[in-house]
């Protein structure tokens, strides 16, 4: 996910929504590659002390031979990046891409050269979340992770530095209770000394659930 970003949310009633975030910051970290392998099905890296965590996402720039992995766009758009698998501390597949052409033709081999870039990371250390759900800006609220707002903080916030992750959780049974259907939210963390920055908000629509 794209933090800072405008992020329109749907929560399907009745069932448990979980949403992973990664927070990313400048500066561009560019990774030397020194192979890429098709060996597995998909593209695999060498790239020595990427320093990555697994979900990550990341574009390729500048290769030869297989130049249908770079990204089409300079600077690059969310289309040009790509969940990384980490394999091992100095190895990442792209497992969403399959390297054939429209044609079904493999890609061309590597060759030699280009970078794997990706967004800074933000440290996770000592920061807070808080969310909120209302009818609108300013408006009722209609779920937080807020104690305060009682029956209404159902809404988990899980923040993992190892992982570099934010997740967001709310139980089925919270869910199902849901008698709105439209709304806007705001999420918002809050550093060690207290400096607050918005990284993600939007629309929130809840539809029915189909199942039950």
């Amino acid at each position: 996910c794209v933090m800072a970003d405008p992020q329109d949310i749907t929560i399907k009633q009745g069932k448990t929504f979980i949403r992973v975030l990664r927070w990313e910051t400048a500066p561009v970290v560019r990774k030397p590659i020194t192979g890429i392998s098709l060996a597995f099905g998909a593209p695999r890296m060498d790239v020595v002390g990427h320093g990555l965590t697994n979900g990550w996402r990341a574009y390729v720039s500048r290769v030869k031979g297989m130049i249908n992995l770079n990204a089409q766009n300079n600077p690059p758009r969310a289309s040009d990046f790509h969940p990384c698998t980490v394999i091992d501390p100095n190895t990442v597949e792209f497992n969403d891409v399959t390297p054939v052409d429209s044609n079904g033709r493999e890609w061309p081999a590597w060759t030699e050269g280009g970078f794997l870039e990706y967004n800074t990371p933000v440290d996770l250390t000592g920061y807070t979340a808080r969310i909120k759900i209302k009818n609108k800006v300013g408006g009722t609220v209609l779920a937080s992770n807020d104690s305060a707002d009682e029956a209404l903080n159902v809404i988990n916030v899980t923040i993992d530095n190892a992982a570099k992750t934010i997740t967001l959780t709310i139980a089925a049974s919270a869910t199902d209770d849901f008698a709105w259907t439209k709304g806007v939210y705001e999420l918002e963390m809050v550093s060690a000394s207290a400096v607050v920055t918005d990284v993600m908000s939007g629309n929130v629509t809840v539809t029915k659930e189909v199942a039950t």
